[in-house]
């Protein structure tokens, strides 16, 4: 008889999530069992739970959902060396080919057949994940749980951030979500200049400056270019991380980048966006897309909270997993920055 354990599942297209039991997953060759610790809700997450029109096209229920996770390991499958049981982990979402000409470059984040846990697999919003001992990430101890949790949109906005040089630079990022808020406490703590970031909601704005922007400009309101004189920066910003998927907010990205500027892509627009190829082939503007994370963002992550980065701010709510839906009321409610879950109590 299959062991069971709860975990929150999208049980049929529609909105919402159950807690359900499921069967704890047995781990073939080549893979682990992991214990959940901690979970945190991702933007993915409440598409999730909300149907959108993204959920719709990617996500196939029944299915357990979650791919931000921190654990340890409980079992090891056939095959699995250099990991022991009790290790404490977290693991790549992004499970890929290993063989594809981008996988075999070691930019495993565009091999064109990556499965992505919580969405085209089982996730780790459960009691236990099972994901392929190549995908493990081993944790030092010292870290907070907490903000292992989120290693997954660190990783995304390490990515987007470290995609160029930072040390002495003028930053601007568009979209104060969790991700960009993040974002703004890797450019203070590589040594940017300033660091402005825009939105519209001033409660994540708020958050953004306890991260280590400079400015935290509401769009509805102040006039950026203005900010820009106050700070001193005077020929544009030499980095743009856009993190809204807002076409509008990309457009004036163009406008207040300097000549040569470089621009990181990461959000994603529901809609086509319209932009003026002329103003970025005459500005010699670089744009780079990011997708996910390289895998040795998770590196850097571990080096950059254990050198002082401290990401504690953007955690504003905490529940037991058995509270899931109070979680997802807060992100639905755009008051809130990461939240977490734990699994660890009864």
């Amino acid at each position: 008889m299959k062991k069971l354990m709860n975990a929150i599942v999208k049980p049929t297209a529609g909105p919402g999530l159950e807690l359900r039991q499921v069967p704890v997953p047995v781990p073939g060759p080549g893979e682990v069992l992991i214990k959940v610790h901690k979970t945190a809700i991702c933007g993915t997450d409440v598409h999730i739970y909300n149907w959108d029109p993204w959920a719709v096209q990617h996500i196939k229920p029944p299915m357990t959902i979650g791919h931000e996770y921190v654990g340890e390991i409980a079992q090891l499958g056939p095959g699995v060396k250099d990991f022991t049981v009790g290790q404490l982990v977290s693991g790549e979402g992004h499970l890929t080919c290993g063989h594809c000409r981008n996988c075999l470059n070691g930019d495993i984040q565009w091999c064109k057949d990556t499965v992505s846990v919580g969405v085209d697999r089982d996730g780790a919003f459960a009691e236990y994940v099972c994901i392929p001992a190549t995908n493990l990430v081993a944790v030092d101890e010292s870290l907070p749980e907490d903000v292992v949790a989120f290693f997954d949109a660190f990783g995304n906005a390490a990515h987007t951030a470290l995609m160029w040089n930072l040390v002495g630079e003028d930053v601007l990022i568009t979209g104060a979500g969790p991700i960009g808020m993040i974002a703004a406490g890797i450019c203070r703590h590589a040594g940017a200049r300033r660091v402005v970031i825009t939105d519209t909601n001033d409660y994540r704005l708020d958050l953004a400056r306890k991260m280590g922007a400079d400015r935290a400009v509401n769009i509805t309101r102040d006039d950026l270019r203005q900010v820009m004189k106050e700070l001193h920066i005077m020929e544009g910003f030499d980095v743009g991380l856009e993190m809204s998927g807002n076409g509008a907010a990309l457009k004036q990205m163009f406008t207040v980048m300097r000549n040569g500027g470089c621009i990181s892509l990461l959000g994603i627009s529901n809609v086509p966006v319209d932009i003026d190829m002329n103003e970025i082939i005459g500005r010699g503007l670089r744009l780079q897309g990011i997708y996910g994370r390289k895998m040795d963002n998770w590196h850097q992550m571990s080096y950059m909270v254990q050198g002082g980065l401290d990401l504690t701010p953007i955690i504003t709510h905490r529940f037991h997993y058995t509270d899931f839906e109070k979680g997802f009321a807060a992100m639905n409610s755009g008051m809130s920055g990461k939240v977490v879950l734990d699994w660890t109590q009864e």
